[in-house]
């Protein structure tokens, strides 16, 4: 017997044959609900409205089985609508991709991009530099300065503090992406401009201080959550056997929690990588690579999302169009990896800390 046999007859067992009925109407009714939605018929709330009296009929004569069937439909809608958007990016790129070929990510001579001509370039490759070189200095800023101000919260402030600091860094991550791009503009962009005379008024490196800030609260808030559920038996365990605060917090605390540590500057780093408004605010949208490419300095501007925002507006269809739908799959790809890069490094610490090998 396969898996999936003895499943379907583990589910048949433990249902109620009400509860199979109800379970199978139920996805009958949500089918023909998103097939309507799908032609644009006007008539697709009727079969909504009906699984709705279904699941309420449910609810009150088989409310575990009902709850079941609702968090299972609930994790394929999810699944299903970002499977839907992935494959609507990716049809709408396929013209990019096939126009510039392998130049559209590896391109090193301009021009680069060339709005509206159909026949023109569009390459990411200055988007990818500047992309990358506002990530690394905002993860630069973010990840040491965030890991050490958790590691504080958790391990050494006192409760007095912890119970202000901890709240007040938590609404820091609330605040709007767009004030942190007008405080970068009018503060940050201007005292370089004024203090180093760089070539514009613009930097990579000024967006990125101000996006390795705005991330900042992120990495604290999920580092110091992950440091506090370090089981106090392990501390203690550490303390007793004569190691000073310092000593277990380095040796025991931090190697226990390394996994929600990084998960935190990976959140952080995902962030840096699709934060929008504050880079678009700061950056001077002029597409180039820096000479040399790590010239954090350089009078060159653009990143993957500034460049979507900046241009979706004006982009009515055709090839430039297909370039920007090409950036968001580039985007979407380079985060994708980045969430699946922490959960190898979570997956590579629970079986060294499990005692796997």
């Amino acid at each position: 017997m396969t898996d999936l046999q003895y499943r379907i007859r583990d589910y048949r067992q433990r249902t109620a044959p009400g509860a199979i009925a109800i379970h199978v109407l139920g996805a009958a009714l949500f089918v023909a609900a998103a097939g309507l939605f799908w032609r644009g018929s006007g008539l697709f709330g009727v079969p909504l409205l009906g699984m709705v009296g279904l699941t309420a009929v449910g609810w009150r004569t088989h409310q575990g089985e009902t709850a079941r069937g609702l968090t299972l439909l609930a994790a394929a809608l999810t699944v299903s609508v970002m499977l839907l958007i992935v494959g609507y990016l990716l049809v709408h790129a396929r013209d990019a991709f096939e126009h510039m070929g392998v130049e559209l990510l590896w391109m090193l001579e301009g021009p680069f991009w060339e709005p509206p001509s159909p026949e023109g370039n569009y390459s990411l490759t200055p988007l990818l530099v500047g992309t990358a070189l506002t990530t690394v200095i905002a993860t630069m800023v973010a990840a040491p300065i965030g890991i050490a101000g958790a590691v504080f919260l958790s391990e050494m402030a006192p409760e007095r503090v912890r119970v202000v600091v901890k709240p007040g860094v938590e609404l820091l991550a609330g605040i709007p992406s767009i004030t942190y791009g007008f405080v970068g503009l009018v503060l940050v962009n201007q005292y370089f401009y004024a203090q180093f005379q760089t070539p514009t008024i613009a930097s990579y490196f000024a967006a990125g201080l101000m996006i390795g800030l705005m991330s900042l609260p992120t990495v604290v808030s999920v580092a110091e959550d992950a440091l506090s559920a370090v089981p106090e038996s392990m501390k203690s365990g550490s303390l007793a056997m004569g190691s000073t605060e310092w000593q277990t917090t380095k040796s025991v605390t931090i190697p226990a929690a390394f996994s929600g540590v990084s998960a935190a500057v990976m959140l952080g780093v995902g962030r840096a990588m699709g934060e929008t408004m504050a880079a678009t605010v700061m950056l001077s949208h002029s597409k180039g690579i820096p000479v040399p490419f790590f010239d954090v300095f350089s009078r060159y501007g653009e990143t993957l999302t500034t460049v979507i925002a900046q241009e979706a507006p004006n982009a009515t269809g055709g090839m430039h169009e297909s370039a920007l739908f090409a950036a968001g799959v580039v985007l979407f790809v380079s985060v994708m990896s980045l969430s699946i890069g922490a959960q190898y490094v979570e997956w590579r610490m629970y079986r060294k800390l499990g005692g796997e090998s």
